[in-house]
């Protein structure tokens, strides 16, 4: 009959449909950006000593990692400390689990980093670059050489190979993430394409989850596939972002943030002002780092004398006042805080001494 026709009909319709829908092309799965950054930042404050400015900056930069390819640039992390023991190796083998094709090494030579980069583009977690820049003078200024080449995409380093007997000039693409750990400052050219993280050693009182591979691994792996999807059905889009950018920050700064402002906006919820505010608080810790302590000094004390409008400020009262200033060396000086006397010794070169009035 007819109507037994018409039911075969439509049962016949739904089976096609569901054939359809799973002979479909693979469809990638929706992930919440803003949700995997705060799962990057709870790991990271699991694991890691570091204050709210920074594990928004790192989890950026981590997402960033496996989206790299859509920039003009690649923010370094700079990760530094005034002594050891202060987390960064730490931090290094926490983001192995979390970045884009992690390549974690302490001691490498010229020639295995620019073909490592070139055949991988991995993320670089380079450790102990204090000892790597005293090393040799060759090795020093090969290694210099990849980190300034590899901070722009058309980024090359080019070296003189063996072919078939002959010696022939070679263009090796350096252009990656790399995060580069150690004790103080890196040379200028490195630090001036790089987001510092200034660490510091733990307080007895500020403790932090112990980081076991064996048991971190089937935690973060999964954070580190998710974040990978993602940024295979975003890189267009990051492609084109043009993103706002703090204008507190300069030319150079802005060039360095915009990866991670653009990443911030297709994360929303919160996440442009929190890395808005992270920029303008990083960079300007970063822009003052290769003044001397002395000039820093002289310029804060001068802030504090300027925003409280008085034209005396006990010496108690002016230590207090550098201590408390969020951004600036003066709270840990080699695991101690300014006091009266390093601060007399700081200026007893300039015409600078207290009275009593």
């Amino acid at each position: 009959p007819y109507k037994g026709d018409a039911v075969q009909a439509v049962e016949s319709s739904v089976d096609i449909a569901a054939l359809i829908a799973a002979a479909r092309p693979w469809q990638p799965q929706q992930f919440d950006l803003a949700d995997l950054l705060e799962k990057v930042v709870g790991t990271l404050r699991r694991f890691v000593l570091l204050n709210e400015h920074q594990t928004t900056v790192i989890a950026l930069w981590v997402a960033h990692c496996h989206a790299f390819e859509a920039f003009e640039s690649t923010p370094y992390l700079s990760v530094s400390s005034v002594e050891k023991q202060s987390g960064k190796t730490r931090l290094l083998e926490v983001l192995e689990f979390l970045v884009s094709k992690p390549w974690l090494t302490a001691r490498t030579s010229a020639a295995a980093l620019k073909n490592k980069i070139e055949a991988d583009h991995p993320t670089v977690l380079l450790d102990e670059s204090d000892t790597a820049f005293k090393l040799d003078k060759e090795y020093s200024e090969a290694l210099r050489g990849v980190l300034n080449a590899g901070y722009r995409r058309r980024g090359r380093l080019s070296n003189s190979i063996k072919v078939n007997g002959n010696w022939v000039n070679k263009d090796f693409s350096v252009f990656s993430p790399k995060a580069i750990a150690g004790i103080g400052q890196l040379p200028d050219t490195v630090h001036d394409r790089s987001i510092s993280i200034v660490m510091r050693r733990a307080a007895p009182s500020e403790k932090v989850e112990a980081f076991k591979e064996r048991d971190a691994r089937p935690e973060l792996e999964p954070i580190q596939a998710e974040l990978a999807e993602w940024a295979e059905s975003h890189v267009v889009a990051l492609e084109v972002a043009r993103p706002d950018m703090p204008q507190e920050l300069s030319d150079r700064a802005q060039d360095t943030w915009e990866p991670l402002m653009a990443i911030a906006d297709s994360a929303g919820e919160g996440w442009p002002r929190r890395a808005w505010e992270a920029a303008v608080a990083l960079a300007s810790q970063s822009a003052t780092d290769a003044d001397s302590l002395r000039v820093r000094l002289l310029r804060d004390i001068k802030d504090i004398f300027e925003n409280t409008g008085f034209i005396r400020i006990p010496t108690p009262a002016q230590v207090a006042a550098l201590v408390d200033i969020d951004v600036a060396p003066w709270g840990d000086l080699k695991g101690k805080p300014l006091d009266k006397h390093f601060l007399a010794r700081m200026l007893r070169n300039y015409p600078v001494k207290p009275t009593i009035w």
